[in-house]
């Protein structure tokens, strides 16, 4: 008689299997059989896994000798550069290593351009100042500087500066986000922060207007840096930088006469406005050592207001209330890069800002060393 035995599955109650002799014999012959499509399986497996390694490593070493004769082809060492005259540069100085830029330069004013864009004449002025670039990579990404900066002004209507002051003190981080590598359309990218200290005179200035070289705010910079380059048909190399900047600047306290158009008796502050600023510049490397540059600017300063009391109107404490209107520059700076060696060279440029509205008309020739070590 059949015994009944539980089973899991749909059937519920089967009848138990009684086994014979040749279940004994068949079943050993299965499991070998099982055992022998195992290993095949496993040599398929190992065949199929030798023959994507062999191909990657192919792929590999293609793109490593595309990238050879890419290399070959594109040589970067083609041109030495000091960069243009105004652009920030998208690479970070490598790890241990710095950068030095000091420029000369002095902001000759021709003339102003009112909220219309019409050119007006206006008093003569000069300001002659210096700026440096100084720049040391923590990491071969990761880069921090400083900018220091010096003033002397002159005025045709007024006393110039009593002697050369110290403006206002920048200091910046940046981190490289891509790298540019010849035949790859990735150019390397940064961002940066830049945050501007008030360590230059802007208010109290009394009889000397011209004594004012900062602008007494706390001003955060945030930039966005490109730079790619591209090989022309006969060889030469064509670098360009897109950079874009936002600024904005804290509240200031006034007294005195100050860089904002205050008054002898006036006590109150100022709301600088925020600043957009997009430069677009191109070098062209004529031979290895000599470099034509270009910078279009376009720069967008929102409206200053200035509230505060006037002690000295002869009516008591008067309410004064200025706005600066807002103001748009455009701007051009071409240049000419000479290097004799490929860690050191000088430039030679000028920035116009031929149009805008609410800004001055100034011509600003400059004269910059560039040093990396």
């Amino acid at each position: 008689m059949r015994k009944q035995t539980k089973t899991e599955g749909k059937s519920g109650w089967e009848p138990a299997k009684d086994w014979t002799r040749e279940d004994f014999i068949e079943r050993p012959a299965r499991g070998e059989a099982r055992r022998r499509y195992s290993r095949t399986l496993r040599r398929n497996a190992l065949t199929t896994l030798l023959i994507l390694l062999a191909t990657m490593a192919g792929r590999a070493r293609a793109d490593e000798a595309q990238a050879s004769d890419c290399a070959v082809s594109h040589p970067m060492g083609d041109a030495w550069w000091t960069g243009p005259m105004l652009a920030n540069t998208a690479a970070t100085a490598p790890r241990g290593h710095f950068l030095i830029e000091p420029y000369l330069f002095n902001v000759s004013t021709q003339g102003s351009f009112d909220h219309h864009g019409t050119r007006h004449s206006t008093a003569y002025a000069n300001s002659y100042g210096s700026l440096t670039y100084m720049v040391f990579g923590l990491t071969d990404k990761w880069s921090v500087g400083l900018i220091p900066t010096f003033s002397y002004n002159t005025a045709s209507g007024g006393p110039s500066s009593a002697g050369p002051g110290v403006g206002d003190l920048t200091l910046q981080v940046q981190r490289r986000l891509t790298q540019f590598v010849p035949c790859r359309w990735v150019p390397t990218i940064s961002a940066a922060v830049q945050e501007t200290l008030p360590t230059g005179r802007y208010d109290r200035l009394g009889n000397r207007p011209a004594d004012g070289m900062g602008a007494g705010a706390y001003t955060t910079n945030l930039e966005f840096l490109s730079q790619m380059y591209f090989w022309m048909p006969n060889r030469r190399i064509v670098r360009m930088r897109l950079n874009v900047t936002d600024a904005i600047s804290s509240n200031v306290h006034v007294d005195g006469v100050s860089v904002y158009g205050t008054g002898a008796g006036f006590s109150g502050h100022a709301k600088p406005g925020s600043s957009f600023f997009v430069d677009a510049a191109w070098e062209y490397s004529v031979t290895r050592s000599w470099v034509l540059a270009l910078d279009a600017t376009y720069r967008n300063k929102r409206n200053t207001h200035v509230t505060g009391y006037d002690s000295e109107s002869g009516h008591g404490m008067t309410p004064v209330v200025m706005d600066s209107g807002v103001s748009d520059a455009y701007g051009l700076a071409p240049a000419i890069e000479y290097s004799w060696k490929p860690n050191i060279g000088v430039l030679v440029g000028v920035r116009l800002i031929p149009a805008g509205r609410n800004t001055n008309e100034t011509i600003t020739p400059a004269v910059a060393i560039n040093f990396v070590r």
